[in-house]
């Protein structure tokens, strides 16, 4: 057939490009090997690249100069819709790979006779760590006394397990939550915590553990979502990907490239550019990076920081799929995932294990997934299942035969039911029953050492113990299967990664360091007006002002460090888990850390030195201006360096700044100007050569008072300046300063080294050895050797045993009443401000809007799903309508009851369960559980009434069995997550709300726990409750017992909002009505295909937009109409009133708020226990150095000496009360947004309670140190004397611990709380009245001087003890008494102590006061 000249014309072009392609392909092979792997053809037709037409067509380009848009776009072409792309893409991959005969590794993992058991302390009641038990536990150690000695006890997590997971093949691991999956895959990852016993053996291709790098070889990630807030979710992947880099990609693409060339064989130039882009070494933008973006749907939040609890950031399904993209992202091939799937809607989770299966599947990958509730549609995407309860395995083979070897143990699988959840249940004693499949033998409980003596003694079980008898071929193990190396990458590149992100770090928290550095300057500026000498003499008077200024600086520069403390300590758990994967060693992060800190201790250094120097009169020669510049230089350099090697030692705010503290306390004693050299005990004058402070305090006093000003000769033959020395002890020679210099660098060089070596070689913190209680034990171990035994726990509910929770619940529920209550909303819209990331990236509006045009309604006994896509914005939608949203713009009409919701009255009576799950850490569950009962239930209900209720709530959620466990913290102790999400709910169901939001009740359950949590919550709206619930992956079960449905759609779009009907009928009729929309397939899951069907990829092929769609329905039509009814009240209501904004009055809260406090202060071993060692070690410490000097007084040294005593006791002693508060607060207060949202109590009550509860233990504390320091010290013994010394000690303690309160509740995060206690510690210091007497401060400070709280202090303590004495002494060469000295020289009246007294109580009073105040006028969180 003849072609029309178009067709011609079009025929020429082809050949053409054709023609161009092959000589640029030819021009490629001609290149050396090295650049040929990084050079390939890339498409830039429609303008890819910013180039227009002209630059359309293929091009050479070099890989790794790709630009972020280029890599982009790139991506969306290989990868338009991900559900069929990515498995075309993959099988590409490895037609390439076997089109040239090139061996992929693989590997094969074996465990054989797997045994891990835990030590555990056993002790009498409930098994709690209290200062009690804690102080036990340390005496222990020191003593064997029968009253305190500890029994140690042995529980077996992993009992006798052995295995194999095969390359090629995707493995699910199931079973209930502490069954010990976790413990299997950190077993198999070779990442045990060592204080666990281990027996057995794990290897690799044969290879045992110990033979090669198994973190390296394999990836484990953790069900725990840990990342640094402050970075972009590509950030964080791209800093991942640099450190793993690209493994056995770029031996295997060399290889083929080698291959190819000799046989002539044109790659797809597309698979090529892929392939390589991937392959090549050291980048710092990797196109992985891209891929692992669109694959796990994080490109639609890619430039959004990941956030915290108090900043805003992603959502908790898309945190769940960054820390799974954070390790993918790598060449890894050996996956061992827990718990992949929490947060994450069914949709998603089924998208990734596609993914997953596709990866093993082609690639040769081996893959462990443990998952909670895998849908019966992922469910079977896995080839093979390892079934696990009580630390056994009682299943492991293929998938397929799964439910056949329960049918052939007498248990089968009902039609509707779900695999995976089916097998979930029939291991456990309380559902096991009801799947009994013979009607004519009695059903006989089988446990689980039966189950597991079956699957032995099976063909399969048989099967796999002789695959595991036969050792592995390791001549079949590829070269490169297994990591021999620590890390993947050059040291050098992980260092510039490492830079690069603290630099990046540094950048996002510029505010901490430009705060750090104004209030440096305002502090300099301020202390060069109180130490002012425009004319001074040079005497000894003004001698003794100079080394007060000089000591000042040093203290300053010493403590400027300090915010370096909690700046490590935070940032301490992300670098632990990235060291045990061996992403980077530790000097990588360590030595940027150090090294990018050096331009502030310059410029901080430079801006005082500047400031103060020749304002204060130091001598005027600017080389000696340069050189105090260089000695303040050299202490910052060791304050910061030593402040980071005590974070990382201790590891914890509270211990890292109580030891810290006490290093400083030491430092100043030793230093040289509290007690000059030549006072100290000679047992302790090596503590002067070993303090940082001495250097400084040599360097800055040398380089002053050997200054020609100072030569003067004095009246003993010698000059001013070396009097002056000698006085301190400080007369040496001028090379001296030098020395100073250089010990003041070497002691950074060795803090930074010791910074390196604790990071290296010390391990994350950890709780200490688990406490049981014995009646605990006792039924664990009755439970092991009667494991076949009767019912003996059967008391809790069965999972589909709905009648019986119905009849407990409803039982429960029925005395206390409630009113009926609807939801509308109209036109809701929702806004926030565009991060700068996004406008970097080329988004141009000011505001993102999340939510658009929401309508709809929640009624009354109609259970609500809330569903769609993780990120849709249904967390965003429940926020807006329940009024916790802190930022962003909202607009629209929210009416309860028909009248506009009023968000005080709202709280009252609405319930809200919270996605993070958010609890005092150091709470009992059932604690926690009747302390919201005691708030928030009416006070018209009697105490009985609210037990009972308590009691019914608890069995309902199944707390039962750890109604006695602390809460803990996520991640690090107490409760699971699953544990931690049921205690959320039962907490607010015991609330008896009339409307209860619940923000994904079943996440990190799994499918029994989920169908008791849901049965529970049926049945709380049987009672007419209006409930709604977000909800990602429900089985059928769960979905269909929901009444009416909103379908969300990424950008807050509704897209379906209606009844579900009979088997969601009416859902699925609403969505097959739509053209071109997949029907739903016999006996599937109606909530998954919905989100597939509705999915963006989806949308986009099919070229529809469901939210118009829905517009123009009937469904949307309807809708207007119920919120147009509900939106008129109903004739004779009211709107909501109560004659209280709280339920409980004041003294009930504030009782309440009490309670909890004292039981987390007598639980809190580490805040309180902590401060009291603390205060006995510097007691005892004051006592030896200062023994008995409190009546030798013979000259105004020995009375400076005593003051010294005091000051530091007062200012040291104070800031690690203040500083050790800081922490504590910092947690509590995300508790008390919580609560306080909830209506549960007023700010006034909780602040008082905080301050009450301080009290016995500050009392405590000061009596501790009375008792050590009086007597030995030498005070004189008087009734009066006495009482005033535990008075003027009592109140400091008290002052400090609420002013650490107040900056707390000022502060943003514990960070900048850190540094504004830094800079009022200075304030406290300089007009204490020690450096700088109060008669000698400049009249425009003076006012200062008196309402400092330390000036108050040191009054009270020396006047009290000193200011009534007679004895005359020589004062600078003077005869007077000490009472007149004290006058003249401080100020400190005897007869004014009254006004002393109420001085130091109005302190504790005002600090707390405002403390009460701004907790609650101030909200720094951010939702």
């Amino acid at each position: 057939m003849e072609l029309t000249p178009v067709e011609r014309k079009e025929h020429l072009v082809i050949e053409e490009e054709d023609e161009e392609v092959r000589l640029q392909w030819a021009a490629i092979e001609r290149l050396p090997t090295y650049k040929r792997c990084r050079t390939a053809l890339f498409d830039f037709y429609g303008g890819v690249g910013g180039g227009g037409e002209e630059h359309a067509g293929k091009r050479v380009v070099d890989v790794t100069k790709l630009k972020a848009d280029e890599r982009h776009l790139f991506i969306e072409k290989l990868i338009k819709h991900i559900e069929h792309d990515n498995l075309r893409l993959l099988q590409k991959l490895r037609e390439r790979i076997d089109r040239v005969n090139v061996k992929l590794p693989t590997v094969e993992v074996r465990y054989k006779k797997l045994f891990v058991e835990a030590e555990c302390d056993v002790v009498r009641g409930k098994p709690l760590p209290t200062l009690w038990n804690s102080l036990q536990s340390f005496l222990s150690v020191f003593t064997k006394a029968i009253w305190c000695k500890s029994s140690g006890a042995k529980m077996s997590i992993l009992s006798d397990v052995s295995g194999i997971i095969k390359p090629s093949r995707l493995t699910l691991l199931l079973g209930p939550p502490g069954c010990g999956k976790t413990t299997l895959l950190l077993a198999l990852a070779g990442k045990l915590d060592k204080s666990l016993k281990v027996a057995g053996e794990v290897s690799y291709n044969g290879y045992k553990l110990d033979e090669f790098v198994p973190q390296k070889t394999s990836a484990y990630i953790s069900e725990y979502d840990l990342h640094i807030p402050e970075m972009t979710v590509r950030e964080t992947i791209d800093f991942s990907a640099r450190c793993q880099g690209v493994g056995s990609r770029a031996g295997t693409m060399m290889e083929v490239i080698r291959r190819e060339k000799e046989a002539g064989i044109v790659p797809d130039p597309d698979i090529d550019t892929y392939m390589k882009a991937i392959s090549v070494e050291r980048q710092k933008r990797n196109l992985q990076t891209d891929y692992v973006l669109k694959i796990l749907g994080l490109d639609t939040c890619s430039d959004t920081m990941v956030g915290d609890a108090l900043q805003r950031g992603i959502s908790g399904g898309q945190k769940k799929r960054l820390t799974t993209g954070e390790m993918i992202v790598g060449p890894t091939k050996t996956l061992f995932m827990d718990e992949i799937s929490t947060g994450l809607d069914s949709s998603t989770t089924f998208q990734i294990v596609t993914y997953l299966q596709q990866l093993v599947h082609i690639t040769d990958a081996t893959a462990l997934v443990s998952l909670l509730q895998p849908a019966p549609e992922t469910f079977d995407l896995f080839d093979d299942v390892i079934l696990m309860t009580e630390g056994k395995i009682v299943y492991h083979g293929p998938r397929s035969q799964a439910l056949q070897f329960f049918e052939d143990c007498g248990f089968k699988c009902p039609a509707r039911k779900g695999a995976a959840d089916f097998l979930q249940e029939v291991i456990s004693k309380k559902d096991q029953a009801q799947y009994w499949k013979h009607t004519n033998i009695p059903y006989d409980f089988v446990s689980v050492d039966q189950f597991s003596q079956l699957f032995r003694a099976s063909y399969l079980g048989k099967k796999l113990n002789d695959e595991l008898s036969e050792p592995y071929d390791k001549s079949q193990c590829h070269e490169k299967a297994l990591s021999f190396t620590t890390y993947s990458v050059r040291k050098w590149e992980l260092f510039k990664a490492c830079m690069g992100r603290e630099l990046l770090l540094m950048k996002r928290n510029s505010f901490v360091y430009v705060f750090k550095t104004v209030q440096l300057t305002i502090i300099a500026f301020i202390t060069m007006t109180v130490f002012i000498r425009t004319q001074m003499a040079v005497d000894l008077t003004s001698a003794n002002f100079l080394m007060g200024s000089l000591f000042y600086t040093l203290i300053r520069h010493m403590t400027n460090g300090v915010a370096e403390l909690s700046l490590t300590v935070t940032r301490l758990p992300v670098v632990y888990k990235q060291r045990g994967f061996y992403l980077y060693p530790a000097w990588a992060y360590c030595i940027p850390a150090s090294l990018l800190k050096v331009p502030f201790s310059l410029l901080d250094s430079a801006l005082w030195t500047a400031i103060t120097y020749y304002v204060i009169g130091f001598s005027p020669e600017i080389t000696r201006f340069f050189r105090q510049f260089l000695v303040l230089f050299a202490l910052h350099q060791s304050s910061t360096s030593m402040c980071r090697l005590v974070a990382v030692i201790f590891r914890t705010m509270v211990l890292a700044s109580t030891c810290g503290t006490f290093m400083l306390v030491v430092m100043f004693l030793c230093g040289g100007f509290i007690l000059p050299q030549p006072s100290l005990p000679s047992w302790l004058r090596l503590g002067f050569w070993c303090s940082p402070m001495t250097y400084a305090e040599i360097g800055t006093t040398l380089n002053e008072f050997l200054a020609p000003r100072w030569q003067k000769v004095t009246n003993g033959n010698t000059t001013l300046g070396n009097e002056v020395l000698t006085r301190h002890g400080l007369n040496f020679d001028g090379y001296f300063f030098w020395i100073s210099v250089g010990a003041l660098f070497a002691f950074t060089a060795l803090f930074d080294l010791g910074f390196v070596l604790a990071l290296t070689y010390q391990n994350p913190t950890k709780m200490s050895r688990a406490i049981i209680s014995g009646k605990r034990l006792s039924k664990l171990q009755g439970k092991d050797a009667c494991n076949t035994s009767e019912q003996s726990e059967n008391e809790a509910t069965p999972a589909y045993s709905s009648q019986t929770v119905r009849g407990k619940f409803n039982c429960g529920r029925m005395v206390l009443p409630f009113e009926r209550l609807t939801i509308s909303f109209k036109d809701v819209q929702y806004y926030v401000a565009t991060t700068p990331e996004m406008r970097e990236h080329g988004f141009k509006q000011k505001k993102l809007q999340l939510l658009k045009d929401i309508t709809g309604a929640f009624r009354p006994g109609i259970l609500t799903a809330l569903m769609g896509v993780s990120g849709a914005g249904k967390t965003t939608l429940m926020d807006v309508l329940s009024g916790r949203k802190t930022g962003g713009t909202i607009e629209g009409d929210i009416r309860i009851g028909g009248y506009p919701k009023v968000q005080k009255t709202f709280a009252r009576i609405s319930g809200y369960c919270e996605q993070t799950d958010i609890h005092s850490p150091l709470i009992t569950v059932e604690e926690s559980v009747r302390y919201s009962a005691w708030l928030r239930l009416p006070p018209e209900t009697n105490q009985d009434s609210k037990a009972r209720f308590v009691e019914e709530v608890i069995e309902t959620i199944e707390l039962e069995d750890i109604r006695d466990s602390l809460v803990g913290i996520p991640g690090q102790s107490g409760l699971s997550t699953e544990q931690r999400k049921r205690l959320t709910i039962a907490v607010e169901l015991v609330s008896n709300p009339s409307i209860i939001f619940m923000d994904e009740p079943t996440s990190g359950l799994d499918a029994r726990a989920a169908a008791i949590v849901m049965r529970a919550v049926k049945n709380v709206v049987a009672t007419g409750r209006t409930t709604v619930c977000t909800i990602h992956q429900p089985s059928i079960d769960i979905f269909e017992s929901f009444d009416e449905l909103i379908l969300m759609k990424t950008g807050g779009q509704i897209i379906y909002s209606g009844a579900l009907g009979h088997n969601s009928s009416e859902l699925i009729e609403y969505f097959e009505r739509i053209p071109n929309v997949p029907k739903i397939k016999d006996n599937y899951n109606p909530a998954t295909w919905m989100l597939e069907v509705t999915s963006a990829s989806v949308e986009a092929e099919l070229g529809l937009d469901f939210a118009s769609i829905y517009k123009n329905s009937t469904k949307y039509r309807d809708t207007i109409e119920l919120v147009k009814q509900l939106s008129e009240a109903k004739p004779g209501s009211k709107d909501l009133h109560f004659p209280t904004h709280f339920p409980q009055n004041i003294w009930v809260q504030f009782k309440a708020c009490l309670w909890k406090q004292h039981l987390s202060y007598w639980r809190s071993t580490e805040y309180n226990l902590a401060r009291f060692m603390f205060m006995i070690a510097v007691s005892v410490m004051f006592g030896v150095i200062f023994w008995q000097k409190g009546k030798e007084i013979n000259n105004e040294q020995d009375l400076l000496n005593i003051l010294g005593s005091m000051y530091i006791a007062v200012i040291f002693l104070g800031i690690i009360n203040c500083s050790g508060v800081l922490p504590y607060i910092a947690t509590e207060r995300t508790v008390l947004y919580r609560e306080r949202f909830a209506g549960m109590y007023s700010s006034k009550a909780y602040s008082f309670a905080q301050v009450a509860v301080e009290i016995p233990y500050t009392l405590l504390q000061a009596i501790l140190y009375v008792a050590i320091t009086y007597p030995t010290i030498g005070f004189f013994w008087s009734p009066t004397k006495v009482f005033w010394y535990l008075y003027a000690t009592f109140c400091t303690f008290l002052y400090f611990v609420y002013l650490g309160m107040l900056i707390a509740s000022l502060s943003t995060n514990l960070d900048v709380a850190s540094i504004l206690a830094t800079a009022v510690y200075t304030l406290l210091n300089l007009f204490a009245g020690f450096l700088m007497p109060g008669p000698k401060i400049p009249k425009w400070w003076v006012w200062c001087y008196w309402i400092c709280p330390t000036s108050w202090s040191l009054n009270g303590l020396l006047t009290s003890q000193y200011g009534d004495m007679s004895k005359e002494i020589v004062i600078f060469e003077e005869h007077k008494t000490v009472g007149f000295f004290l006058q003249y020289y401080f100020g400190f009246h005897h007869d004014r102590l009254g006004l002393v007294a109420l001085a130091l109580i109005a302190f504790p009073i005002v600090f707390a006061s405002l403390f009460a105040y701004c907790i609650g006028k101030l909200n720094f969180q951010r939702r």
